[in-house]
């Protein structure tokens, strides 16, 4: 039976994973500018990541919130294009989320 996934778990999990993609050249990315489509795509692969370690659940679009059990949603961004849309305060509630 896997652990479930708490806050804590999630935030190593996170730095984890923006380590390993720093480093990782994905060919299939290569050229593409539509930055929602990486957004997606990182997203997505992080989620499945998440999902083949840990009991969560994991939210969709349609929700609006991707980990609706931590009140926590995944937001990709870019330092060419940052998010300037997004809801949060601080700095915090985007890690830790809105609540």
């Amino acid at each position: 039976m896997k652990p479930d996934l708490d806050i804590e778990k999630l935030k190593t999990e996170a730095k984890r994973f923006s380590e390993m993609e720093s480093e990782h050249d994905e060919p299939s990315l290569f050229g593409v500018t539509d930055g929602k489509a990486v957004g997606t795509y990182l997203e997505h692969k992080f989620q499945s990541g998440l999902l083949s370690k840990y009991n969560v659940e994991i939210g969709s679009s349609a929700k609006g919130i991707d980990f609706p059990d931590l009140g926590i949603d995944i937001k990709v961004t870019s330092i060419k294009q940052p998010q300037s849309s997004c809801p949060y305060k601080s700095a915090k509630q985007k890690i830790c989320g809105l609540g």
